[in-house]
């Protein structure tokens, strides 16, 4: 495994960090260093030499620093130079480090210099300005070739055409109440590389705002919608999906009951939050629930459907079975009293 070393100048580099930890827990093999203002040169290459002594492999280390040409560069410079494989990357920013992040997931062979090339791009898109016209016209501009085929995709395309299979691929389906939010864009958006995420909502669909904050939040190339569970059920039977690679998300285990009856083919479930509400259990520490959400599980879980108990992929898979049993219990202590 490549271990990563962030470094900058202040606490920077503990803060993205620490950012970094909250979507995907904490890491092994990656280190922050900071330089302090009461520090100098040598200060901050000892921290990098003792960060880089605890990582299991010291063969591959790639170094995230904050500014090319800081003090933070020149230390990893100097010891990259004895190493042609380590790599370094300046303008470090959260969306740069999430990728290193999961391109560390998702391939433990990966290289440092692999990585490296892999975040570059990320870290740039995670670069917006609101209004958007305030966008360089450099950055904002898309190439000509880029433009020509955005306006010919939106051309509509003949209902009863066949597309691929005919039929769309669920890379991944949710339970969220927060819906699309940081856990989502940064770790299983990535990791389960959709082209598409969907939020499946009837209440949601009414909501201008909450649409409009949704396909905001969607990573660079992937698209983002919010449809009503029919929209959705036509969606599903729909051939001209047959290429789509959707990621669903729900806000709660009764729009999903709903949209499997409605034929729409989800065999299994990520079950990631459901904040509290009125009449609720804690459950466990991010999973609320009522005796119509225990309830709906349990024939979820009839009807063969399977449970993926992770708030984010490098999460361990918590037991379903142990939670709904708490939560049944707690809800039958709650209507005793």
């Amino acid at each position: 495994m490549v271990g990563i070393v962030l470094a900058s100048h202040g606490g920077f580099a503990d803060g993205i960090a620490q950012s970094a930890q909250m979507l995907f827990g904490e890491q092994d093999n990656f280190a922050h260093v900071i330089l302090k203002p009461d520090e100098g040169p040598d200060d901050i290459r000892g921290k990098m030499e003792k960060a880089i002594a605890s990582f299991d492999n010291q063969d591959e280390v790639l170094f995230l620093v904050d500014l090319w040409g800081g003090t933070p560069f020149n230390q990893a410079n100097g010891l990259a130079e004895k190493h042609d494989k380590w790599a370094i990357v300046a303008g470090m920013n959260l969306p740069m480090v999430v990728q290193a992040l999961t391109e560390r997931m998702m391939d433990a062979n990966a290289t440092a210099k692999h990585i490296a090339t892999a975040v570059v791009q990320p870290g740039r898109d995670g670069i917006k300005t609101k209004p958007v016209d305030l966008m360089p016209k450099t950055a904002a501009a898309a190439p000509a070739a880029d433009k020509a085929a955005a306006k010919g995709s939106k051309k509509s395309i003949p209902e009863g055409t066949v597309i691929g299979d005919g039929h769309i691929k669920y890379v991944l389906a949710r339970i969220d109440s927060r819906l699309l939010h940081g856990q989502v864009a940064t770790g299983w958006i990535p990791a389960m590389k959709p082209d598409r995420v969907i939020v499946v909502s009837d209440s949601v669909a009414k909501d201008d705002l909450r649409k409009s904050m949704i396909r905001e939040a969607a990573p660079a190339g992937v698209k983002a919608h919010t449809v009503p569970l029919k929209k959705m059920e036509e969606i599903a039977k729909d051939p001209r999906f047959g290429n789509t690679h959707a990621l669903l998300l729900f806000e709660n285990p009764e729009d999903v009951l709903r949209a499997i009856k409605g034929g729409i083919d989800l065999k299994n479930i990520n079950v990631g939050s459901m904040s509290y509400k009125e009449g609720d259990v804690n459950a466990n520490n991010v999973l609320s629930m009522n005796q119509k959400d225990v309830d709906t599980f349990r024939e979820l879980e009839k009807m063969g459907v399977k449970f993926d108990v992770r708030k984010v992929p490098s999460d361990a898979p918590g037991n379903m079975d142990a939670i709904l049993k708490k939560a049944q219990t707690l809800l039958d202590e709650k209507s005793n009293k």
